[in-house]
């Protein structure tokens, strides 16, 4: 910074900078790290039972039997996470409780999409990986910032938990890459050369 420039030290200051782009806080905003903490974990809990829901759909329309399992197991260790929030939320001696993901409800609305404007077949099943690993990115973003939240509030039980769920949101990460790669996408890819071939 330079030394002519002084930082914004409050929100008139702000707006003189930015004038209509300061966001004015609900009456229930945050005002402390570990309510927005716990605010997200209300959020990603409603996320995780928003998946749970959703998950048997996407085993449904999958082709591939390993794509398939793939998404059963994750299935059951999701059913896993939303224990281990329960968990975290007894730690902090708060109720579980979900508050809706609209980031979560948006990339399941796009999972719906994926499928209707696929046919069944390695196109939709490499659809269904591909929605699915936005799915685990926002997740690993998620946890991984939950995380550090935690570590930094002092609360090392709730870091340790959620560091296990991180790590299983990144091996279903690199499952479903596997999943697209030893087969999947190659086929999807085969079958666009051939409909190209018969035209």
């Amino acid at each position: 910074m330079k030394n002519s420039e002084k930082p914004i030290t409050n929100k008139a200051q702000a707006q003189d900078k930015a004038p209509g782009l300061i966001v004015s806080p609900a009456a229930d905003a945050a005002t402390e790290l570990k309510d927005f903490f716990i605010d997200s974990l209300k959020d990603i809990y409603w996320a995780e039972n928003a998946l749970v829901s959703a998950l048997p759909k996407m085993v449904a329309n999958a082709t591939s039997p390993h794509l398939a399992t793939t998404i059963k197991e994750h299935l059951a260790v999701t059913k896993n996470q939303v224990v281990r929030l329960e968990t975290i939320f007894n730690l902090l001696g708060e109720k579980a409780e979900g508050k809706k993901c609209e980031a979560m409800a948006g990339l399941l609305k796009e999972g719906d999409s994926i499928l209707e404007e696929t046919a069944p077949g390695s196109v939709r099943d490499a659809g269904i990986i591909a929605a699915s690993q936005k799915i685990e990115h926002y997740e690993i973003a998620t946890y991984g910032t939950l995380v550090a939240f935690a570590k930094t509030l002092g609360e090392n039980d709730a870091a340790k938990l959620l560091t296990q769920t991180l790590a299983e949101e990144k091996e279903a990460d690199m499952l479903l890459s596997d999943a697209a790669y030893s087969a999947i996408n190659f086929d999807a890819a085969e079958n666009t050369l051939q409909a190209g071939f018969s035209e």
